[in-house]
């Protein structure tokens, strides 16, 4: 019996192989099962020989695992709060979170009866003890001891890749009393110096399907349901190593192939690049550095702060940074179009794109409060403010919801919860709700594909309230970019030239999923954190804990992903304003002609382009008036005869005053040129 859950012996299986001892349950019966002939060892019994002797490079396997979340994922403070409220929606399922989470502890039987506890009250060890091997999140030792099972029991499968359903070997390699380390390389057929300690050698550390195990999360309990229709699958609650499946990257013959550890366990490049203390093997572009990045940095920047018995400043530091790299130069694109001219008091236009650069949906994982969006400004020539979306609060946390808004994220919620007969991702007050165990519908899925995407039909992956178009009509890829247009009223007297620019913005945990984790906590009387730390008990429950680092370490304040490039607008004078402020005087005797003007383009140099009044429509021209500095007075003789003149922003490194031809495409611009160097035809004919 578990907590929650009764089942006969006819459910229970009970067997045993090279695997050793395994029990099966109703929600983790499959994979290696609790009861190890040889215990998950101490990361720490890694350190002596992976870390520390190479510093300046930092590549170090133990100290770039160290920081990461593989390696904190038992400390994460979110996570512990999660758990609660799905142990509380489903009593007894915290075992198949902890599976992941903390997997020396529940391979030991200390995540459930009779030795444990599926609320993790039975970890060994304090919480901030850098020796307490159950915090240790996914080790060492677990990772190079997964395998294929070539033999697996009867009904079970060589490989999973879901909800931690990982094989592990247990049996005694070589005689030496303890499994085999795996890994990539296969030192004998390599040439290479093996290693003091056993090993062997394992494909299966090369590929994706090794971080599948961990990363497509499964609802153990929930179905999909699709418009109140009961698809007769799971409910997919994570599918990040589906949707890298589904990518270009995933082909292996493909034009960019890419597997999860090239991106989040990138070669090393140093020379030489050695795995170990001894020196012996040059891996110098061969060499995954364990850093495991992802897109959260600041739970690594939390327990650096919260949790300083840790000792590991340097390590989360990194983590963090290695984090913030990721996001800020791998993950994506952003670009601004605007048109060149915008008639001052009126409404412009301007479309942002942003394209995903990684290998999976942008953003992708654990979906609830975790989010991305676009923050975009107007703003006049001295770059003061005058229009904004996704405005963002730092004091408070808050997001502002105005009507142009473009947030990207996955929003799974609980069919017919309100009676409303629709997928429900709030409560009857309008609070969002975030009841992980018990979603089985999905309300909005709008985050971006990778490239080459084939999952646009499939039901576990598609895109939901929301499209993306085919590369080409009957591709069946969809694209891996969103375009957004947004619709800004520039007021009358806004100074010239207006600049728009974009801030793509990640979130790892907002504010509306750590309130409804704390309303859960107080609403339901959750008991008080039961994990120790050195200062003791903290005499609070796990979602105040969190919300207590929340406010005190940044509000898990947003990431600027990439800025994009600036669109600038030149502001036109509304129809029938004059550009030119007066004509100063003329000479009727001699044809001289004195004005001030409005300085073009923002420029500090200017032209004045003459010529015949019947000209005009080809802005054909006799002659010009150079040099004319930023003043905004000239005179100029324009000759006998109707005449227009053309003023002109003259720098030198761009003559922008060209603008589009009736085609729409922008005449050439002079590069370092002065426009008196120009020929007349680099003008053309405009579209009058």
């Amino acid at each position: 019996m578990r907590r929650g859950f009764v089942y006969s012996a006819a459910v229970a299986v009970v067997f045993s192989s090279i695997l050793g001892l395994a029990w099966a349950s109703p929600l983790t019966d499959q994979g290696t099962q609790p009861g190890l002939t040889y215990p998950i060892q101490a990361s720490n019994s890694c350190k002596g020989c992976h870390a520390n002797y190479d510093p300046s490079e930092n590549l170090e396997p133990w100290n770039t695992w160290t920081g990461s979340m593989m390696a904190q994922a038992t400390r994460d403070p979110l996570f512990w709060a999660a758990l609660d409220v799905a142990n509380n929606d489903v009593p007894g399922v915290g075992d198949f979170c902890l599976r992941c989470h903390t997997p020396n502890a529940w391979l030991a039987g200390r995540s459930e009866p009779p030795d444990g506890t599926v609320d993790g009250c039975m970890l060994d060890g304090k919480i901030d003890d850098p020796n307490a091997s159950d915090f240790e999140g996914v080790s060492c030792h677990m990772c190079h001891r997964m395998m294929e099972n070539t033999s697996p029991p009867a009904g079970e499968d060589p490989l999973y890749f879901e909800n931690g359903q990982y094989w592990l070997d247990d049996t005694d390699c070589g005689g030496q009393g303890q499994p085999c380390r795996r890994g990539p390389y296969d030192y004998i057929a390599e040439g290479l110096t093996p290693p003091p300690h056993l090993w062997e050698h394992s494909p299966y550390h090369e590929g994706s399907g090794l971080c599948g195990n961990c990363h497509n999360v499964t609802n153990p309990v929930e179905n999909l349901i699709i418009a109140g229709v009961d698809q007769g699958i799971a409910f997919p609650i994570e599918r990040t190593y589906k949707e890298w499946q589904q990518s270009l990257y995933s082909i292996p013959d493909g034009l960019n192939p890419k597997t999860c550890q090239n991106c989040h366990m990138p070669d090393a490049t140093a020379n030489p690049s050695n795995a170990c203390v001894q020196m012996s093997n040059d891996h110098n572009g061969d060499m995954p550095i364990h850093e495991f990045a992802g897109g959260n940095s600041w739970i690594p920047e939390v327990l650096r702060n919260a949790y300083p018995d840790l000792n590991m400043d340097a390590e989360l530091a990194a983590s963090r940074d290695a984090a913030l790299d990721m996001l800020q130069n791998q993950s994506a694109t952003v670009d601004v179009t605007a048109p060149l001219f915008v008639v001052d008091g009126s409404s412009m236009n301007a479309t942002v794109k942003v394209t995903n650069l990684t290998g999976h949906k942008l953003p992708t994982g654990y979906p609830e409060g975790r989010r991305m969006w676009l923050n975009v400004e107007a703003r006049d020539g001295d770059g003061v403010l005058f229009w904004e979306s996704g405005a963002y609060d730092t004091l408070t946390g808050e997001l502002a919801s105005d009507v142009q808004l473009k947030v990207y994220q996955t929003k799974p919620g609980v069919w017919n919860l309100n009676s409303t007969n629709e997928c429900d991702t709030a409560d009857g007050v309008g609070d969002p709700i975030f009841h992980f165990v018990k979603n089985n519908c999905i309300k909005l899925d709008n985050r971006i594909p990778p490239l080459g995407f084939t999952g646009g039909s499939d039901l576990e992956t598609q895109p939901v309230g929301y499209t993306y178009p085919e590369t080409f009509s009957g591709s069946g890829i969809l694209v891996n970019y969103d375009e957004t247009d947004y619709t800004i009223f520039v007021p009358s007297g806004t100074k010239t030239p207006v600049t728009v620019h974009a801030y793509l913005r990640y979130q790892t945990a907002s504010k509306d999923y750590v309130e409804f984790l704390l309303d859960e906590a107080n609403d339901n009387g959750f008991a008080d954190d039961c994990i120790e730390r050195n200062s003791g008990l903290p005499g609070k429950t796990r979602a105040e804990v969190l919300y207590d680092f929340w406010t005190a370490y940044g509000r898990s304040a947003p990431v600027e992903m990439d800025g994009g490039n600036d669109a600038t607008l030149i502001l036109q004078p509304a129809p029938g304003a004059a550009q030119i402020h007066e004509v100063a005087d003329f000479d009727d005797g001699t044809g001289t002609i004195d004005i001030t003007y409005d300085p073009a383009c923002g420029a500090t140099d200017h032209t004045i382009v003459y010529g015949d009044l019947s000209n005009v429509r080809q802005l054909r021209y006799d002659d010009q008036a150079c040099g004319l500095g930023p003043s905004g007075q000239a005179s100029f003789n324009p000759g006998q005869g109707s005449v227009f003149w053309l003023i002109v922003g003259q720098d030198a490194t761009k003559e922008g005053s060209y603008g589009q031809d009736s085609n729409r495409v922008e005449r050439p611009e002079a590069q370092g040129m002065s426009s008196c160097d120009l020929p007349q035809q680099l003008l053309g004919s405009c579209d009058p």
